[in-house]
């Protein structure tokens, strides 16, 4: 099994930048698919970015583009997302979540581990 803590949340106002970590323990990274989904007020859990074991091939939501980089520091077992230029829409908790490999990265339901979230407010 994989433990997943967030950290790195925060108050930014619009434009800045957050960059969110996901410290794991237990298992390792290895063959797992890692990935941050968001969930704002009455919401449901929206994907943001993933990233494979395999090649370490990279997805975003059209709202992450350009502004988001996901990237995975095996040695550390510990993902990140650097976020940019955020914007008030931008405004969740954001969680790590982790699966084994498996055909899909974009939905939530199927990753198996998450972490507790780590709040990202961004004031306009």
């Amino acid at each position: 099994q994989v433990q997943l803590v967030e950290s790195g949340g925060g108050l930014v106002q619009a434009g800045g930048s957050l960059r969110l970590s996901c410290a794991a323990s237990g298992r390792t990274f290895s063959n797992y698919d890692m990935g941050w989904f968001r969930q704002a007020p009455g919401k449901e859990r929206e994907f943001v970015a993933a990233v494979r074991w395999i090649g370490g091939w990279t997805y975003y939501a059209d709202s992450a583009k350009g502004r988001f980089t996901i990237s995975r520091d095996n040695a550390k077992n510990t993902l990140y997302l650097q976020m940019n230029s955020l914007i008030p829409e931008d405004t969740a908790v954001y969680y790590c979540a982790a699966k084994p490999q498996s055909p899909r990265v974009l939905t939530a339901a199927d990753y198996a581990y998450w972490g507790q979230g780590t709040q990202v407010t961004v004031s306009s």
